[in-house]
């Protein structure tokens, strides 16, 4: 055939120029629409942002009670429905100063793997949030009639992001407590949590379908972990069923707190492991071990404190009352105090002065707060005014009908002048050396005691200033006597033989509680035996 009548031919593998040039022009128009879209989706975010900001911010502040929020920047990704919110501040109304919450970045975005299961759900991931509350604020939140729960907080959530959160991160977060002084918080920082299933189905009580992990620095130096389970949706509030893990937690940060309690502590650690399970239908806290070591503390006895402790010893029962009554359980398999220094201070005194226990090891084992759980044992060692080996050996019986418990106590070799302030104050007199030794056998059974305090007194060196005043002591002591068996010991018989004290009788006040007796039972103690002994004592010295 001619030549010049033959069509050209492409090389094998590459289509015909007219061809590829068309495609490659649909795809330029492709790639140019798709870009032009994205662009102006991109712009359509920047300029959704503010009415959006605005209208987030109305919404959420609408559902809140008590408190507000400030939205100050937020940005709406259209390519992804992503949603970020930066800087984002909640104050209370009634203490708008300092906020009680800052987020520096709130990101929601829709969780992608989801959607393969069938559920159109969101992910919420917090970096840096800082709650602060102060105690004005707290005091405004415990006052205040509206519940915490009851505030708005998830419907405010709810407006910032229309689909429900399925999953939360957190991370490095921080939660601020202070009290008094804002030189010494109450503080958890480098505080990382996630929670998965979180918009789960309504289920069954004591059922919890999510999974959360929460880790935290407490107070710079402690650990915590929480390890469980939840039920987010729980009515009226979440359920909760999780294993919790304290570690290392200095005590002297709560000084503050506990100063209110008429409590000094100085140093101390502390550490606990157990379970929480806590729901609308099921309040159990079961702790494994709860120790705390190297502790000093000191209860303060003070005059212008007397009509705060009784308040709030009826603070307490009311509170205790009402834990058993909302059927709350709390269980303590084994309470230990390692190295530790318990005192008591009386400054109500004529002459203010300190009893305390050092080098204290105490273990607390079985302690409930229901009655089924058999008997609280008590083993404690120690050195009495900080010279005397002391063991204290008890066991407390559940009784509802009212104390039931054995109580043996030994004390040898104190150090008389470390108790010259106790002298000064009860007896008037002052020892330059001698030995004090106790040992007392107690026991309260069906309402009624027995037993015997047998203290020992050896080279006794007694210097005495009470001259003249004789008689005013005998009858101050007669006074302290009569007056110290009032109350729940008033119908106690005491027949002292020598340096010894024997205890028997029935209780006057048969719902008086077992601390109660306890406390009793040492004043008493003191005043019924060892002082008769130290007075006995004195009489001898003066005589020769």
């Amino acid at each position: 055939m001619n030549g010049d009548n033959e069509t050209p031919t492409s090389k094998p593998g590459q289509p015909h120029r007219p061809e590829a040039r068309a495609l490659q022009k649909m795809l330029r128009w492709i790639v140019g629409i798709v870009a032009s879209i994205t662009f102006m989706v991109f712009i359509a975010s920047f300029l959704l942002d503010e009415p959006l900001r605005r209208t987030i911010e109305e919404e959420m502040n609408k559902s809140l009670k008590g408190y507000s929020v400030r939205v100050p920047k937020l940005h709406l990704q259209l390519v992804g429905f992503t949603t970020t919110i930066r800087g984002l501040t909640v104050i209370q109304n009634a203490n708008p100063k300092p906020p009680v919450a800052y987020f520096p970045l709130l990101r929601f975005s829709i969780q992608w793997r989801e959607i393969l299961e069938g559920r159109l759900v969101a992910e919420l991931d917090v970096e840096r949030p800082e709650l602060s509350i102060n105690l004005p604020q707290l005091r405004s939140e415990v006052t205040e009639k509206v519940k915490l729960k009851e505030r708005g907080w998830q419907q405010a959530l709810e407006a910032i992001y229309p689909l429900k959160i399925n999953k939360l991160s957190v991370s490095d977060g921080s939660i601020t407590y202070i009290d008094q002084d804002p030189k010494r918080p109450l503080q958890l920082t480098r505080l990382n949590l996630k929670a998965t299933n979180i918009r789960n189905v309504r289920v069954q009580e004591k059922v919890y379908p999510s999974t959360f992990h929460l880790d935290t620095a407490i107070f710079g130096t402690g650990r915590g972990e929480i390890d469980g389970r939840a039920n987010i949706l729980g009515e009226p509030y979440p359920g909760v069923n999780a294993k919790l893990e304290l570690k290392d937690i200095p005590l002297d940060y709560f000084k503050p707190v506990i100063s209110r309690a008429n409590l000094s502590i100085r140093k101390g650690i502390f550490s606990a492991s157990g379970e929480v399970e806590y729901a609308p239908t099921v309040k159990n806290v079961h702790l494994k071990e709860l120790m705390a070591r190297d502790m000093e503390i000191d209860y303060i006895h003070d005059p212008r404190t007397a009509v705060a402790e009784k308040r709030r010893a009826a603070k307490v029962r009311k509170a205790a009352k009402k834990a058993d009554e909302a059927g709350m359980r709390l269980r303590i398999d084994e309470l230990k105090l390692k190295k530790s220094t318990f005192g008591m201070v009386n400054m109500n005194a004529r002459h203010p002065y300190r009893v305390f226990l050092a080098d204290t090891d105490l273990t607390v084992a079985n302690i409930s707060s229901k009655y089924s759980q058999g008997p609280v044992r008590l083993d404690m060692r120690g050195k009495f005014m900080g010279s005397g080996a002391t063991s204290l050996d008890a066991r407390f019986r559940p009784d509802k009908a009212g104390p039931d418990f054995d109580l043996r106590v030994r004390i040898d070799n104190t150090r008389m002048t470390d108790m010259n302030d106790l002298l000064r104050t009860y007896g008037d007199f002052d020892v330059a050396g001698g030995r004090f030794s106790l040992y007392s056998d107690m026991r309260v059974r069906k309402g009624r005691i027995s037993g015997y305090v047998k203290p020992f007194f050896r080279e006794m060196d007694v210097y005495d200033r009470r001259q003249d005043r004789k008689k005013k002591f005998f009858h101050q002591m007669y006074e302290m006597m009569v007056g110290g068996a009032a109350g729940i010991l008033e119908s106690w018989q005491w027949d002292s033989v020598a340096t010894r004290a024997d205890v028997s009788g029935s209780l006057a006040t048969p719902r008086v509680s077992t601390w109660q007796v306890v406390v009793r039972l040492v004043q008493n103690a003191f005043f019924k035996a060892i002082l008769p002994g130290f007075e006995r004592e004195v009489a001898r010295k003066q005589r020769k």
